[in-house]
């Protein structure tokens, strides 16, 4: 997957999740990195 794509995903998720500025930014990080965990390429 690539990084932009990553990043979009993840961005999106954490404003619908987060409801803070730092539980946002901590949902963010860890989405992405859970999206880099997921091991499929396109």
């Amino acid at each position: 997957m690539p990084n932009w794509l990553r990043a979009l995903i993840a961005g999106y998720g954490a404003k619908k999740l987060g409801g803070g500025c730092l539980s946002t930014i901590l949902i963010f990080v860890l989405l992405y990195w859970l999206l880099g965990q997921g091991g499929c390429n396109f």
